[in-house]
């Protein structure tokens, strides 16, 4: 064995015993959805994990154990940060103290539909400048195939380290499902690739410490495929039970009936429904870095940009539903006053990103409607500039309203409560299907 094999395996298996006896320093570059909950696990069994989050308020909330993510329980995070496991920082300074280093930021798309890597690259930047031998880096956001070796390991080399002898590079996407109670970071299957062995192999370590399966792949370039191959499945489904609402609509059919019946056949079909747009960080963009990659290499992914095109133009669609709606009722939009019940992207949750109920709302202020919402979980958001307060669904403001658009079926609504009492409901979400004699009043998708 040559000098510098033996140096590589040192820092390896250096590192393998600290993840192993979990006193590795780990840090969480991002502590929203993702990087949160995934510190919590981590400090539950014993790794002490700093999270690095530039916006102050989130970090002072979390040193001070109060919890903002409805993923984590209140309490575990108060024991975390009294045992001194967790802790927040506000800049990079620690870097150079940790062992590994996960990096859950945004990856957003610009106006384009194209990717912006931006807080990618600046975080990679900040992380070069203290980069040092015997760290394991991975990054969990979402992106296209090719961000990790050939955007991440070109800056992080600049630092005159090599990977795979100096340091390891992974990436293993995040599978977070906000509000779901039965698949949490724990037991979801993670999906892992390196830039070499090395980095497969610590990395597995790693995360074997706190995921129940680690599901290994050739390379960083296939783990990032995984992900956005995943969020665009969903994007095409979603996108055909959309077309086939669009259709019905047309036909005078029942969508929610027609797919009720289809989904009884115990193969070959899965269960996906229609709604008033897709929302959330994750189906609405993760898409379009396929798409945008593909023209990389001269191939146009017909399927992914046909079905962004109609899943964008379903709040066009919910607009257009409440203007035929409300004409029945011989009323004008501009002079109609709607309550929109939910502005989160899905139930139960707080997360309003891409919300399809923002832009039907922006669609209604445009045709010139007084709007106003309920959103147990939304206390308040900006509307154009305009700041709007969750108002309590009241029996008073239910009945003067001219109209409730369902855009959110939130669980803790009573719907026989709210079909009994509204003047006229427009039904996005079939949340009212348990409602008896609800057709003299509700308008579905």
């Amino acid at each position: 064995m040559t000098q510098l094999a033996l140096t590589v395996d040192i820092v390896k298996e250096s590192l393998k015993g600290k993840i192993f006896d979990r006193t590795a320093q780990v840090c969480v570059v991002g502590m929203g959805y993702v990087g949160l909950p995934f510190a919590v696990e981590k400090a539950k069994v014993g790794f002490t994990v700093t999270g690095i989050e530039q916006n102050p308020r989130r970090a002072k909330k979390i040193n001070t154990g109060e919890n903002y993510i409805s993923d984590v329980k209140d309490a575990e995070l108060v024991d975390l940060v009294n045992l001194g496991r967790i802790r927040a920082v506000t800049n990079f300074d620690c870097i150079s103290d940790m062992d590994v280093i996960v990096i859950c930021v945004p990856t957003p798309l610009d106006r384009n539909l194209a990717p912006n890597l931006r807080y990618v690259t600046s975080v990679t930047h900040e992380i070069t400048r203290r980069l040092r031998p015997g760290q394991l880096l991975s990054l969990e956001s979402t992106t296209f195939p090719g961000t990790t070796e050939e955007v991440m390991l070109p800056i992080l080399e600049t630092s005159g380290l090599k990977a795979e002898k100096d340091f390891f590079l992974c990436h293993s996407p995040e599978r977070v499902d906000p509000g779901n109670q039965r698949y949490t970071t724990k037991n979801t299957n993670k999906v892992l690739g390196g830039v070499g062995p090395n980095s497969l192999e610590l990395g597995k370590a790693f995360y074997m410490q706190t995921i129940e399966h680690v599901v290994t792949v050739s390379s960083t370039r296939a783990a990032e495929m995984v992900k956005v191959y995943e969020n665009t499945f969903r994007a095409v489904n979603i996108a055909l039970a959309n077309e086939l609402a669009l259709l019905c609509d047309k036909m005078n059919l029942n969508v929610w009936e027609v797919l009720d019946a289809a989904f009884t056949k115990p193969f070959g079909i899965m269960p996906f429904y229609p709604g008033p747009g897709v929302g959330g960080h994750c189906i609405p963009l993760d898409p379009h870095y396929l798409e945008w990659k593909a023209r990389e290499y001269n191939f146009t992914t017909r399927f992914i940009g046909l079905a962004g095109e109609i899943n964008r133009r379903m709040p066009e669609f919910v607009k257009e539903k409440i203007i035929r709606t409300l004409n029945g009722m011989g009323k004008a939009m501009s002079q109609s006053k709607i309550l929109i019940l939910g502005m989160s992207y899905k139930k139960d949750i707080s997360d309003y990103r891409e919300s399809p109920s923002l832009h039907i709302a922006k669609l209604l202020l445009q045709e010139g409607a007084n709007i106003l919402y309920h959103d147990p979980y939304v206390e308040e958001l900006n509307i154009d500039g305009e700041y709007y307060e969750s108002q309590a669904l009241t029996k008073e403001i239910v009945s003067e309203v001219d109209l409730v658009l369902i855009a959110t079926d939130h669980t803790c609504i009573n719907y026989k409560w709210l079909v009994d009492r509204a003047n006229k409901i427009v039904d996005t979400r079939n949340a009212t299907r348990e409602v008896a004699n609800r057709s003299e009043k509700v308008v579905l998708l």
